[in-house]
């Protein structure tokens, strides 16, 4: 059971990043003012599979709990955090801190 869950995970990944470069073909052929309609179609069945291989993973207990972005920022790991906050003060700070550089 547990190979079949990966593999449903695996197939789940594909179909997201299929997904994903038709709908960037979708916003191109707008863009051109081109027929989506074939796109659109193939994206809508993707979603109907999504949706199958969703449920079929569910009904194996393989469901996984949508964070919230609370819930989400709670569950990064602290070093992640630390090297964020870092990256921001730096980003927002860089500026004064040529300043004080050159008027030592």
């Amino acid at each position: 059971m547990d190979n079949t869950l990966n593999e449903i995970r695996r197939r789940i990944s594909l179909l997201r990043s299929q997904m994903l470069a038709t709908e960037d073909v979708i916003r191109k052929q707008i863009d051109r003012d081109e027929d989506c309609t074939d796109a659109s179609l193939r994206v809508m069945a993707m979603r109907t599979k999504m949706l199958g291989l969703i449920g079929e993973r569910d009904r194996l207990g393989g469901s996984e709990p949508l964070l919230n972005v609370e819930e989400r920022l709670k569950a990064l790991p602290r070093c992640l955090t630390a090297r964020l906050a870092v990256a921001v003060f730096e980003q927002r700070f860089a500026g004064d801190c040529i300043g004080v550089l050159l008027s030592a």
